[in-house]
């Protein structure tokens, strides 16, 4: 526990690219089973790290890819298209993110240069 005056450290568990959750944990927190997450990263949706024991860790940015997932296929998506969707929805948000960046720089007034 921090203290009122210290700052407060980073906790990886406040990282949502931490890979904390056990295959098992991943299943049951998404409501899916380890086949299906196997499943995503077949089809390259997620790609969990491995500890030093070899098992599958997840993080909670790939839990929510998983449950999007679980939705998708739920209502009648091939698991494959479901898969590609997600990562095309990621890589769009993406997009419009950087885009937003550049046109809030854009707009911001030039340094004069030192002649």
């Amino acid at each position: 526990m921090t203290s009122p005056t210290s700052p407060r450290t980073p906790d990886k568990l406040d990282d949502d690219d931490y890979p904390a959750y056990t295959m098992g944990r991943a299943a049951e927190m998404t409501g899916t089973t380890p086949a299906f997450l196997r499943a995503l990263g077949e089809h390259r949706l997620i790609t969990p790290l491995r500890s030093e024991g070899g098992h599958r860790r997840y993080s909670r940015y790939q839990l929510r890819l998983a449950q999007r997932a679980r939705d998708l296929v739920g209502q009648g998506t091939p698991i494959e298209a479901a898969c590609r969707i997600i990562i095309l929805e990621d890589q769009l948000e993406e997009a419009l993110r950087i885009n937003t960046e550049l046109r809030r720089h854009a707009g911001e007034p030039k340094p004069e240069a030192d002649t």
